[in-house]
């Protein structure tokens, strides 16, 4: 699929460069006529459509092959935005939402609340809520601001494929498909934002990510964690996401894991594969005959989430057959960390 030359537009200084800012004015234009562009946030790429219209955020799905039931989120740049998109469902709502806002926006949290009669229903599945975020990128924020509407964007990969951390991971899998991508350099997070369910009784993450549940107690008490719904709130819980090319075996829990992590190294070695490792440093000099990619430190899981998905894509380009990949605790930002390696690895999992 080849329908478009897809503009590269390096952002190098935003404020210091009128180049970069002709580039996102340009941008912007696209998405209000109805076009799809990538854009950096602090979480991975996004790609970006009016929100308002459903026949633009039709292309997202078409661009990325992405199934039609698989609702996106909404990116805001600033509070006014909100009214536009969503609506309280009573009073305590509003508050807790403010509340939330206060705490976390601009950032890497989702909230998911009833839509307005404005979003089509391509942005929400056909569900009667959508999911509302501010990113804390200025190229994000002024890509909006120019757009002049919010804009749907999920993570500007193939569908299914690891999120891309980069401008390049967005070419590899979107080059022909999309108008252009804004380069803002690497993602600073590098796993999407957590996606807080706040019209259910109990505030509910549906999905882990940037702010964890220690960080949302801490402001709103009380979170509750699970999908629940039949019908998917949030993206990336109904589908298997974020997976190499290569078959992923996660070897995870309280024991050590170097043990079995060599043991299928040797036993697909054996069978003439070629087997790749994501380790943390502690263990990598273990693992004798695999390539091997470190992640950092066992207790660094911000350090994890950040290479996660360029360690992933690196497995596929050096062409192994075979990602094992070491867990992290559940604890911070590792329940994020592992909730992608656990949909990644869909179901190849070894406990320790």
């Amino acid at each position: 699929m080849s329908e478009f030359n897809t503009r590269h537009w390096k952002i190098e200084d935003l404020y210091g460069d009128r180049g970069a800012i002709e580039a996102i004015k340009e941008a912007g234009e696209i998405i209000r006529r109805g076009g799809l562009v990538a854009f950096p946030t602090e979480t991975v790429y996004g790609l970006g459509a009016n929100a308002l219209d459903g026949r633009a955020v039709e292309k997202i799905f078409k661009a990325k092959g992405r199934p039609a039931d698989n609702p996106l989120i909404v990116h805001i740049c600033e509070r006014q935005q909100m009214g536009q998109v969503a609506v309280y469902h009573s009073p305590s709502a509003r508050e807790l939402t403010e509340k939330l806002i206060d705490a976390f926006w601009p950032g890497p949290l989702t909230l998911v609340l009833p839509k307005t009669d404005a979003v089509p229903k391509e942005v929400t599945a056909g569900l009667d809520t959508v999911a509302v975020r501010m990113p804390n990128h200025p190229v994000a924020l002024e890509l909006i601001a120019a757009a002049g509407v919010p804009v749907a964007a999920p993570s500007a990969n193939l569908s299914g494929s690891p999120s891309p951390t980069t401008a390049a991971h967005v070419m590899e899998d979107l080059r022909g498909r999309i108008q252009g991508v804004l380069d803002g350099g690497p993602a600073d997070l590098g796993v999407e934002s957590t996606v807080l369910d706040i019209t259910a009784p109990v505030p509910t993450v549906l999905r882990p990510g940037g702010v964890t549940a220690e960080h949302l107690k801490q402001v709103i008490g009380q979170v509750s964690h699970g999908a629940g719904a039949e019908k998917p709130r949030s993206p990336g819980l109904k589908y298997k996401h974020y997976s190499p090319k290569a078959r992923l075996v996660l070897v995870e829990g309280d024991g050590d894991p170097v043990a079995p992590t060599q043991e299928l190294i040797s036993r697909h070695l054996k069978e003439g594969k070629r087997v790749g490792v994501l380790a943390s440093q502690e263990n990598a000099p273990s693992y004798g005959g695999a390539v091997v990619l470190k992640y950092g430190s066992r207790s660094d899981f911000a350090g994890a989430a950040a290479t996660l998905y360029a360690a992933l894509r690196q497995f596929d380009a050096l062409g192994v057959d075979l990602i094992i990949a070491e867990g992290v605790a559940e604890r911070g930002l590792g329940r994020a960390v592992m909730d992608r390696l656990r949909r990644a690895a869909n179901g190849n999992i070894v406990k320790t």
